[in-house]
């Protein structure tokens, strides 16, 4: 017997024909002997729906009524679920997050879980009843619902599944795994049969939409097993394929072979900001980088250049397009304080980034990525690095063609064989 906590985003669940198909899908791991949890989310459209009454009531409304509007649409999908088990003949309940608890931090829309109690939850997953607990939510010290954020339901799982030991986290979604890059910019692009926790992390926090970027940290720290899947099959076969999210050690054992490039992703959703004239001396680029921070403002990239008279100096950075008004408004205000001459910005750019735990031992990569760039006249604005990961950031005309050189390059292509140390050196 394991135990199994799976999980349905919304286009999985979106309509009493889609929930049905995922009750089968419940109905064969019960069947299997296993224990069993499923996290789901709202129907798929229905938190949007949900948004859009909270700004309508009022544009500054207050962000905890806000989390008990939002959080109704997973509330309604778990308690449907429910019924539809229970009608094919399975023990199940659902249960909010307040019923468990999952216990959170009171930041109201964007909360991070601190706690869950498991204990009334695994004697009734022992007893054989299905779970079926509502994403997204839990509740703070006070009492108050809570939600975790867009993309809440995955890290809703992955924290289930740590607190409850499970053997494995089966995030069902509308692809059927993870892809060396979008399938529908590269045909070629490959599905993974493994990926390594930092890699999906990278691939994560640079634009890839499977997981979200909190929900694999989870994974990571407890060391759960992840696998993706597609919830669009057959509910009576079973899942084709999928992609298993494991430490590095376990692919190490079990491919000798790996890709020194695992994925290209890429983000349209950054914006440059370049403040020119910037004071060169101690200080300066703190106190600009502080007055972000306060604003909760998220930095990406950033490149100081070298002072051209000895006295100034420019600063280029990414934040999100969403808050770039936002950013200007305040670099505006603080123009004199600072000492800056004038502030640039281009919203038309594309973080175009390559990930892979190969870059460790295998020198020449970045160098690929640059020349197989330039060949296609494709102009580097900027650039930032990790141990597994290279970005860079360029006119977002050039996003698709990027993409399809570096995944050529690196040799992802299906009918490809793998880059070998030689072709990147």
């Amino acid at each position: 017997m394991a135990r199994i906590v799976m999980k349905f985003g919304g286009t999985s669940v979106a309509g009493l024909e889609r929930i049905r198909n995922v009750a089968r899908r419940v109905q064969k791991e019960v069947e299997a002997g296993n224990e069993v949890a499923v996290v789901v989310s709202a129907m798929s459209g229905e938190t949007d729906r949900l948004v859009g009454f909270c700004r309508e009531a009022a544009p500054l409304y207050d962000p905890a009524e806000y989390d008990a509007v939002v959080s109704s649409g997973e509330q309604v999908t778990s308690g449907l679920l429910a019924i539809v088990l229970k009608s094919m003949g399975l023990k199940a309940r659902s249960w909010f997050g307040w019923q468990i608890p999952i216990h959170t931090t009171d930041a109201y829309a964007n909360s991070r879980i601190e706690s869950i109690d498991t204990e009334r939850l695994t004697k009734a997953m022992s007893s054989g009843e299905v779970a079926v607990v509502a994403g997204f939510q839990g509740v703070s010290d006070e009492g108050r619902v809570t939600t975790l954020g867009r993309g809440g339901s995955d890290t809703s799982a992955v924290a289930l599944a740590a607190a409850l030991e499970a053997d494995r986290c089966d995030i069902y979604t509308d692809v059927d795994g993870v892809y060396t890059t979008d399938p529908r910019i590269v045909s070629r692009a490959r599905r993974l049969d493994r990926v390594t926790y930092e890699e999906m992390l990278e691939l994560a926090s640079v634009g890839a939409k499977v997981l979200q970027t909190r929900s694999v940290g989870l994974a990571m720290k407890a060391r759960t097993r992840l696998r993706v899947l597609s919830s669009f099959g057959d509910p009576d076969l079973p899942p084709d394929g999928g992609t298993l999210i494991v430490s590095e050690d376990e692919i190490r054992e079990s491919d000798m072979e790996r890709q020194i490039i695992t994925g290209i992703a890429y983000d349209k959703s950054e914006a440059k900001v370049t403040l020119m004239g910037v004071p060169d001396k101690p200080g300066a680029v703190a106190q600009i980088f502080s007055l972000l921070a306060t604003a909760y403002i998220h930095v990406d990239m950033i490149v100081q250049n070298v002072a051209y008279d000895s006295h100034t100096t420019d600063v280029t950075f990414t934040v999100p397009k969403a808050q770039l008004s936002h950013v200007l408004d305040i670099l505006e205000k603080a123009k004199s304080e600072i000492g800056f001459d004038r502030v640039m910005k281009n919203d038309n750019v594309c973080k175009v980034s390559i990930v892979g735990v190969g870059m460790r031992s295998h020198p020449g990569v970045a160098a690929t990525m640059f020349n197989s760039l330039a060949d296609r006249g494709i102009n580097i604005l900027a650039i930032t690095t990790s141990e597994i990961k290279v970005s860079v950031l360029i006119d977002d005309a050039y996003t698709e063609l990027a993409v399809r050189v570096l995944h050529t390059a690196y040799g992802l292509d299906a009918d490809m064989r793998p880059v070998n140390e030689e072709a990147v050196a």
